[in-house]
């Protein structure tokens, strides 16, 4: 377990932050801490898109974030050390010669490493937090979900996601989980996990140069929207052919394409106010990063 400690301050900060299994891969954690945050406080982590911008998806959260006195983390994965989907997406998994890495160094603990030391720091004692992912951060949130225990994370949101890592052990990963060492049991704990797949209902580009196009991910539909709905329905039947709880909702977020700002509007809304705003009041007049 890493030894590191965060305390951010006050208002914005960057903080470098090293895991044990990649030390020459220093992460920055973009934080925003409201003056009135005390450690009983909620804490959000929040996984950046492909642009790798964790101090942008950091800002979209700072209204929600001063009203709920909620602590703001983004671990920012540079393109510059993370290089492409593999390094950041796909969690460095798979190694350059196509086997398996070893579990401790995939990338999916570091939010929770991360809780760790803000935990050894003093400025969280609550025992778990909430997880945003949109974009690549969603493929990263429900990837997380998939091979990680669950005990950091009383609640997770993967919004708009290009594509999806499919609950079965009969494809292999990234498509599916397969010969990632995972069994039965580990598909009943992600199905068993509430997850929120949140799908903008605009988001239905089928020309987007960051839209995955893979053969894979073609199977699973032209566009994200229709992704979202095809891996919902793919682990709803799977569940209930192996006898598993199945408690993952798919939430459709109305008016709102390939948004990251809107996006959190929306995740942030429903989690500290029990309600999505209508699209208007959730996009701004430039779209958000991606």
């Amino acid at each position: 377990m890493t030894t590191t400690t965060l305390i951010p301050e006050i208002g914005r900060s960057t903080l470098p932050f090293i895991d044990p299994h990649h030390p020459d891969r220093p992460i920055e954690v973009n934080f925003y801490r409201p003056v009135n945050h005390g450690p009983e406080d909620p804490v959000v982590i929040v996984q950046h898109g492909m642009l790798r911008n964790g101090d942008e998806y950091r800002d979209f959260w700072i209204p929600a974030a001063d009203k709920h006195r909620i602590l703001i983390a983004a671990p920012t994965f540079s393109d510059a050390r993370f290089p492409g989907p593999e390094s950041y997406n796909n969690g460095l998994v798979i190694g350059d010669g196509g086997g398996v890495r070893p579990f401790e160094t995939w990338l999916y603990a570091i939010p929770a490493r991360v809780l760790t030391a803000l935990q050894k720091g003093g400025v969280m004692c609550r025992p778990k937090a909430r997880l945003f992912g949109h974009s690549a951060g969603g493929q990263f949130a429900h990837r997380m979900l998939a091979t990680q225990d669950h005990g950091s994370f009383e609640a997770v949101i993967a919004g708009n996601p290009g594509w999806y890592s499919l609950p079965t052990l009969e494809r292999d990963f990234p498509e599916g989980l397969g010969k990632l060492g995972l069994d039965e049991a580990s598909l009943a704990r992600w199905f068993a996990y509430p997850m929120h797949i949140f799908a903008g209902d605009q988001d239905i580009s089928t020309d987007d140069p960051n839209l995955p196009a893979q053969v894979e991910a073609l199977r699973q539909g032209p566009h994200r929207y229709a992704r979202a709905q095809f891996v919902y329905d793919f682990a709803y039947q799977e569940a209930k052919r192996l006898g598993f709880p199945f408690h993952w909702k798919l939430i459709h977020v109305g008016g709102v394409g390939h948004d990251g700002a809107a996006m959190s509007r929306a995740a942030a809304a429903y989690w500290f106010e029990g309600h999505i705003p209508p699209a208007e009041d959730l996009i701004t007049a430039e779209m958000g990063a991606l």
